[in-house]
C-alpha cells in the first residue's frame, strides 16, 4: 500500500492540510514566488516562528534541503514546513538535495502529526529547476519517503497548466 499523491491545479495558500510546504529561501524571512505568497496569506506569525528560528538554531539561515516547521498562521493548514530548493545547475547535479527537500519535508510532517501535506513544485520558479526533472525527482522522493502508516494524502499543488501536466506524467511513470 502507498499513500495517495494527488495533483491540484491552484494556489497552495488556498489549500486545507494539515502542513503546507513553503519552498522557502535560506534567509526564512519570505520571499518571492511560493514564499511571498505563504508569508502574505499567512500573516505575520508565520514571519515572527521565522525570526523566532533564526535567532536560535538557524542563525544562519537554513540550509539546502533541510526542512523546519512553523505555524501556519492564517493559512487553512496547522503548519507551515519550509524547506530550501537548490538552484538548477547545467554542471553539477544537485537532485539529491532537491530528494532532500521532499524527505526532510516529509519527516517534520511525520513529527508534528501531519496527515494530509500539500507540497508546491520546489525549485521550478526562479530556482529553474527543468519542470519535467524537477517533478519525476520530487514524486519518486515522496513514493520512497511518505511512509503509509503516517500520511492520508500527499498532495502536489500546481500553480500552472504545464506544471500540472509534467506532475501528472511523472505520477503516471512511476506509477505506471
Amino acid at each position: 500500500m502507498t499513500v495517495p499523491i494527488t495533483l491540484v491545479l491552484g494556489d497552495i495558500t488556498a489549500q486545507h492540510a494539515d502542513a503546507v510546504v513553503n519552498a522557502a529561501n535560506s534567509s526564512l524571512l519570505g520571499g518571492g514566488g511560493v514564499d511571498g505568497a505563504i508569508h502574505r496569506r499567512g500573516g505575520p506569525e508565520i514571519l515572527a516562528d521565522c525570526r523566532r528560528l533564526r535567532a536560535s538554531h538557524w542563525g544562519k539561515g537554513l540550509p539546502t534541503g533541510q526542512a523546519v516547521v512553523t505555524t501556519a498562521g492564517r493559512l487553512h493548514a496547522t503548519h507551515v514546513i519550509h524547506t530550501v530548493g537548490p538552484v538548477w545547475s547545467a554542471t553539477e547535479d544537485r537532485s539529491a538535495l532537491l530528494v532532500s527537500c521532499h524527505r526532510e519535508a516529509l519527516r517534520v510532517a511525520a513529527e508534528v502529526g501531519a496527515r494530509t501535506v500539500a507540497f508546491p513544485a520546489i525549485s521550478t520558479g526562479v530556482y529553474r529547476w527543468p519542470l519535467d526533472d524537477a517533478a519525476r525527482i520530487a514524486v519518486g522522493a515522496v513514493r520512497e519517503a511518505a511512509d503509509p502508516a503516517l500520511f492520508d494524502e500527499v498532495r502536489f499543488v500546481l500553480f500552472d497548466q504545464a506544471a500540472y501536466d509534467a506532475f501528472a506524467d511523472a505520477l503516471a511513470a512511476h506509477d505506471g
